[in-house]
């Protein structure tokens, strides 16, 4: 399926003006309870179920709301950055994103894509934490397979990241800047190959590729 890139930057600016928390740690219950945010690309309309689900589970209002457009607006800017990659020569995306743990294939090699903000733990304390993460790749990506490779999706599998930072501390709105990201991830594929990526052995004798896309504001 291909989506409108331009109506979904347009929709995901529409939370941006909610406050980014979250009170419930993510769970399957809460998981089964917000599935409808798969199909629904729209705001108004995602206002819309919320509100009905939230009646039927008997939810308690705030933590359900964060909790559903929070899952909301990640899911739809993966699909955008997700279908970036793919309209590239040379990538292909996952006929079977359900049954096999990657989102798409490059020259073959099959990646998963991980769009993360700038993580506030890694380094805690340290004054030049995103300058040493921008001069040592290695080293955070390292540190992102070991604190986000558990629940479903647990792999350590080839994996892009694209990290988000923001001068100001607003990581996540970076997320909803679909045509910033676009030139970004088109120059990536137009000058990298899964050989240029960088390789790590996470586990005893297989080889993991990996590599981090930095999207700034």
């Amino acid at each position: 399926m291909q989506y409108n890139l331009s109506h979904i930057e347009r929709e995901l600016k529409k939370r941006l003006p909610y406050e980014n928390k979250w009170f419930q740690k993510q769970n399957n219950h809460w998981d089964n309870a917000t599935k409808f945010i798969y199909k629904i690309d729209a705001w108004n309309d995602l206002l819309t179920e919320i509100k009905s689900a939230r009646l039927q589970n008997n939810f308690d209002e705030e933590p359900f709301f964060y909790y559903a457009v929070n899952r909301w607006y990640n899911f739809w800017s993966a699909m955008a950055t997700e279908q970036i990659f793919t309209s590239m020569p040379g990538f292909a995306p996952n006929p079977k994103p359900l049954e096999d743990h990657y989102d798409f294939r490059w020259l073959g090699e099959r990646f998963d894509l991980k769009t993360s903000v700038f993580p506030k733990r890694y380094l805690e304390g340290s004054e030049d934490r995103y300058a040493f993460a921008k001069a040592n790749k290695r080293h955070l990506i390292s540190w992102f397979y070991q604190h986000q490779s558990a629940g479903q999706r647990h792999h350590l599998n080839n994996r892009i990241f694209l990290v988000c930072h923001a001068k100001d501390g607003s990581h996540y709105k970076l997320k909803a800047e679909i045509e910033k990201i676009r030139p970004i991830i088109q120059n990536y594929c137009t000058t990298k190959t899964p050989a240029n990526t960088i390789k790590f052995e996470l586990e005893a004798g297989k080889e993991t590729l990996a590599d981090i896309i930095w999207i700034e504001g």
